[in-house]
């Protein structure tokens, strides 16, 4: 039995302007231990997702529906207010896009790590901070100790991310959601942090969802990747198979907009156009007007995930074996 076990999850904002609908029949599962990389552009559903999984959309304007969704056999659309305060930060925790929204301007940071600690670990006043130490120590921050007493507006953009990173991982999670948890780090302290989650999947068992738009590093830390497009999953796989063998055309078009360093520096290939609009549900695949494999069957109708193998699949009408057999660009 899977840990997270999602199916068909819809997410819909309710506006003056109309409803959103942000997440359109998401399906997935993610196994103890296992590291599921969600990639695409800005807007595509990958922190709505992460969002609607932690109980965090707020309702009302959000409405999130799901035929399931259960964290170790815990239907969470059912649990209780109690019920989800006692998992989060707990059984499962989240690091977010910005930690300046997201960390208390007024409180300690020693404060504000050791709350969980104190909360869900029971641990007394002295054993939470030496605790909060270990955890400023373990992602980078010099002076640990003098740095408690710190306030988030004296720390840099980086220093913040790490303090959430902490606060995220201080009481060790069953399942972490990373919402582009390195993207305001220097390459030394995003490769700590890297080795740091993997340390804890193979340690501890901490099934991670490592949202990113660097495919360089959800290739390096990933085992199974999601593209997301429009709010929906248009494909899956393991992280060799999708990028060596890519089989929907804006996956194609992601790889194509990376530098490589296995070929010569030259021009990247943008994907032209833009998202589509969510407030209607799309009758064709969302991303035909800017594909560049599209087939006269994507015109007629929507494309259902096809498996190319037990567990690569893309939701594309296009035979894009022929794009296996060179680099994708």
């Amino acid at each position: 039995m899977p840990l997270l076990e999602v199916r068909n999850l819809r997410t819909r904002f309710r506006t003056d302007r109309g409803t959103s609908n942000a997440l359109d029949g998401v399906s997935f599962d993610l196994a103890e231990g296992e590291v599921l990389g969600l990639v695409g552009e800005s807007g595509s559903g990958k922190s709505v997702t992460a969002l609607s999984i932690m109980g965090l959309v707020p309702q009302p304007p959000g409405e999130v529906t799901a035929d399931t969704l259960s964290f170790d056999g815990i239907d969470l659309l059912g649990a209780g207010k109690r019920q989800l305060r006692d998992l989060r930060g707990n059984r499962m925790a989240m690091i977010f896009q910005d930690p300046m929204r997201c960390l208390n301007p007024v409180l300690s940071i020693g404060r504000q790590i050791t709350e969980a600690l104190r909360r869900h670990r029971g641990l007394d006043g002295g054993a939470a901070r030496r605790r909060a130490v270990e955890l400023l120590e373990m992602v980078g921050i010099p002076l640990a100790e003098k740095r408690l007493s710190a306030f988030p507006h004296q720390f840099s953009g980086g220093m913040r991310q790490r303090v959430m990173i902490a606060i995220a991982l201080s009481c060790q999670p069953k399942m972490l959601i990373a919402d582009e948890a390195t993207t305001a780090l220097d390459v030394t302290i995003q490769a700590q942090i890297v080795d740091l989650v993997k340390r804890l999947t193979r340690d501890l068992g901490t099934a991670v969802i490592w949202i990113s738009h660097d495919l360089g590093l959800v290739a390096g830390i990933c085992d199974r990747v999601n593209v997301m497009y429009a709010g929906r999953i248009v494909e899956t796989g393991p992280v060799d198979d999708v990028f060596a063998r890519p089989s929907h055309g804006y996956t194609i078009g992601l790889m194509g907009c990376t530098p490589r360093i296995d070929r010569e520096i030259g021009r990247l290939t943008p994907i032209e156009g833009l998202p589509p609009s969510l407030s209607e549900p799309p009758r064709l695949c969302p991303f035909l007007p800017r594909c560049a494999v599209s087939v006269e069957a994507c015109r007629v109708s929507m494309p259902p995930m096809r498996m190319e193998t037990d567990r690569h699949g893309a939701a594309c009408h296009a035979d894009l074996r022929a794009h296996w057999k060179r680099p994708a660009a």
